[in-house]
């Protein structure tokens, strides 16, 4: 089982800044990669929507709404991911849920095992006018 801990959301003012963390792990053995890690957030009333993804080899995917105020990194030796999140406006208000797809772990006995996806608890990110 592929445990992804989230942590970093809160309350900010309009136009602050937060940074997201998603640590992904395994209860024994060990993560040897992970193909796409990311982000998604759902708001209130509205449908689950892609914020930003990262290929193991850097490659990134951005919604419109964030370009050139969110930027997804991550540290395949942590299999972690970051979310740095600048210029938040009111609308940026959901829960950021974190997304890992393609999990290539051994388990404590040496076995392989794939995981195709994975979903964090969610965290939440509110941002008053």
């Amino acid at each position: 089982q592929v445990q992804l801990v989230e942590s970093g959301g809160g309350l900010v003012q309009a136009g602050g800044s937060l940074r997201l963390s998603c640590a992904a792990s395994v209860v024994s053995g060990r993560i040897v990669s992970i193909n796409v890690m990311g982000w998604y957030r759902q708001a209130p009333g509205k449908q689950r929507e892609l914020v930003a993804a990262i290929t193991s080899g850097g490659s990134t995917n951005y919604a419109d709404s964030v370009k050139g105020r969110f930027t997804i990194s991550r540290d395949n030796a942590k299999n972690t991911v970051y979310l740095q999140m600048n210029s938040l406006e009111p609308e940026d208000t959901a829960v950021y849920y974190c997304n890992a797809k393609g999990v290539l772990a051994v388990t404590g006995t040496g076995a392989l095992r794939v995981s195709n996806e994975y979903w964090g608890q969610g965290t939440q990110v509110t941002v008053s006018s």
